[in-house]
């Protein structure tokens, strides 16, 4: 079995449910200690529930992740809980369809504001509250301060008009990758590490309306053809522990999509 993250290292996760959920059971399976946040009481609870169940160690804070005082909140809680954040890996965010995302002369206000500020303004607040601990940790034996990840998507670079035409979603991940890149170049002499994860249609709670659609399944035969479907989530959780582990060590301010072809299909 492939060790991605070293024991002992503190992950902290934004997300519950789908890719976060399964990096945090791989994580914690690898040894590490786990610290999840997300909007959902519950989901951090069964999530948290399992892994320790399992032999893991994993805290949770049900965390609004717009509001800078919960996030500022849940990030002392796991540094009092676990005394470090070595690795941080941005997940939680929204597909914006059913509060008015859509092509842009369709697209309410509504629609664009939840989606940017769920996606964008999350990130940042959780960024700026994990990096301002990571800044006072000192370099592991690797020479790295800290690693962080956040998650895009393939639709800021390789959008799909017809089925996926979510233009304030795709905005979102591309401002991602823009900050991601910023921060990358910024905090290399401090040696902490930012990339960005760019996955095309996962199987996860997110994507139901695919999952249950026939002409977005019968289009991922040619558009995914490394899975002809859907991509699993715990596919797109193995290369995210790479980036998030000492094994990337040289890695930072890079985009790895996970996308079973999409970017090179019609």
């Amino acid at each position: 079995m492939t060790q991605f993250l070293k024991a002992g290292t503190v992950l902290f996760v934004t997300g519950s449910t789908g890719i976060a959920a399964d990096t945090a059971r791989l994580a914690a399976r690898d040894g590490a200690s786990v610290f999840v946040i997300s909007r959902t009481d519950q989901h951090c609870k069964e999530l948290t529930g399992e892994i320790i169940e399992a032999g893991g160690s994993c805290d949770y804070a049900a965390t609004e992740l717009t509001k800078s005082d919960e996030v500022e909140s849940a990030v002392r809680k796991c540094v009092d809980r676990f005394g470090k954040i070595d690795s941080l890996f941005n997940v939680a965010g929204i597909s914006g369809r059913k509060f008015g995302d859509g092509p842009i002369h369709e697209c309410t206000e509504e629609g664009w504001d939840l989606t940017l500020d769920t996606n964008v303004k999350s990130m940042f607040l959780v960024c700026r509250e994990v990096l301002k601990q990571m800044m006072r940790q000192e370099v592991d034996v690797d020479g790295i301060r800290g690693t962080i990840l956040n998650m895009a998507s393939v639709l800021a670079f390789s959008p799909e008009p017809n089925y996926f035409a979510t233009h304030a979603y795709a905005a979102s991940k591309g401002a991602i990758i823009a900050l991601s890149k910023s921060m990358a170049s910024y905090y290399a002499e401090h040696r902490i590490r930012v990339n960005v994860i760019a996955p095309a249609l996962v199987r996860t709670p997110m994507s139901m309306r695919a999952q249950t659609n026939p002409a977005i399944l019968e289009k991922m035969k040619t558009k995914q053809p490394l899975c002809s479907e859907l991509i699993d989530s715990e596919d797109v959780a193995r290369a995210a522990l790479f980036l998030l582990g000492n094994s990337s060590a040289m890695i930072t301010g890079d985009v790895l999509n996970v996308d079973a072809g999409w970017c090179v299909s019609g």
